[in-house]
C-alpha cells in the first residue's frame, strides 16, 4: 500500500511477481526487525536460555521424557515458555513454507492489502468485544500458565499475517485475549512469538538478497534493516508499556478507517 500511495509503480508491480527484487529488500527489513525484538527482550531470551539448561540437567536425571511433558510440577517455568514458543511457531512455519509464494503472488496488491487492513481492524475490535463480554472475565496470570493447546491456537493465528494487511501481532494478541490472557500478557507473548517467525522468514529468504535479485538493493536493504531495527525496538518498548494499561481499540479503529479509505482510493 505504501509504495502505491507514493506512486512507486515498479515496487507495486514487483510484489506480485514470482521473483521480486522488492521482496529481497523486505528480507533486510525482516532481519532488522527481528534483531530489534531480540535486543529489547534480550534479558528474557537469556533467562529462557538458562531455563533450557536447567531442564536439560533435569532430563539427564529423570529421562528425556521431561523435555516433552511440560505440564508436570518439575518442569522449569522458563523452559516451558520456550516449549510453548516453539510449538506456537510450527503452524505458521509449515503453512508459510507451503503457501507463502502463492499467497503473495495472489494477494500482494494494494487493493487486497487495503481490504485485509480493514478486516484486521474488525478482527481487533471484535476481539476486544469478545474479551469484554467474556462470561468469567478472568485472565491467565502468566503466559507460563498457557497449555500446549493454547500455544498452538495462538501461534496458528499468525497464519493470517500471510495475507498482506493483516497484523501478525494483532492476530496473535486477539487470540491470546480470547484464550484468557490479559492485554499485557497477550502482548508480551505475541512479541516473543513473533521473533523466531520474523527472523526465520528473513533467514529463509536471505539467499534472494545475496543472489541476483539483490543486485542494486543491498545497500538500501542494509539502511532499511538498521531503520527497522531501531523502529521495532522503540515500537515494542512503547507498546509493552501501552498494553499494561490500555487496549487494542485505537489500533483497531486506525486499521479499519485507513483500510476503508484505501479501499476507496484503490478501487
Amino acid at each position: 500500500m505504501f509504495p502505491a500511495l507514493f506512486g512507486w509503480t515498479n515496487l507495486v508491480n514487483s510484489q506480485s511477481h514470482s521473483e521480486s527484487f522488492f521482496l529481497s529488500f523486505l528480507v533486510g527489513l525482516h532481519v532488522g526487525t527481528a534483531i530489534g525484538l531480540i535486543a529489547y527482550f534480550r534479558s528474557t531470551w537469556l533467562r529462557l536460555a538458562k531455563g533450557i539448561g536447567r531442564q536439560c540437567a533435569l532430563a539427564r536425571r529423570d529421562g528425556l521424557s521431561t523435555l516433552f511433558l511440560v505440564s508436570t510440577p518439575n518442569t522449569d517455568a522458563d523452559y516451558k515458555l520456550v516449549y510453548l514458543l516453539i510449538l506456537g511457531t510450527i503452524p505458521v512455519g509449515v503453512v508459510g513454507l507451503a503457501f507463502e509464494h502463492n499467497l503473495r503472488t495472489l494477494f500482494a496488491k494494494p487493493l487486497s492489502a487495503a481490504i485485509f487492513l480493514a478486516l484486521n481492524g474488525l478482527m481487533m475490535l471484535g476481539g476486544e468485544l469478545v474479551r469484554r463480554r467474556s462470561s468469567d472475565g478472568r485472565s491467565v496470570t502468566a503466559v507460563s500458565s498457557l497449555t500446549p493447546r493454547n500455544a498452538l491456537i495462538v501461534g496458528s493465528s499468525q497464519i493470517l499475517a500471510l495475507f498482506a494487511g493483516i497484523s501478525r501481532s494483532g492476530a496473535s494478541m486477539v487470540t491470546g485475549l480470547v484464550q484468557g490472557l490479559s492485554h499485557e500478557e497477550a502482548a508480551n507473548f505475541s512479541f516473543l512469538l513473533a521473533t523466531p517467525v520474523i527472523l526465520l522468514a528473513g533467514v529463509y529468504k536471505l539467499p534472494d538478497l545475496i543472489g541476483p535479485l539483490g543486485n542494486g538493493v543491498r545497500l538500501q536493504a542494509l539502511v532499511g534493516a538498521l531503520c527497522a531495527m531501531v523502529a521495532s525496538y522503540f515500537s515494542v518498548k512503547f507498546l509493552s508499556r501501552w498494553f499494561s494499561t490500555h487496549t487494542l481499540w485505537p489500533f483497531g479503529v486506525y486499521s479499519l478507517v485507513v483500510g476503508l479509505a484505501c479501499v476507496g482510493y484503490f478501487a
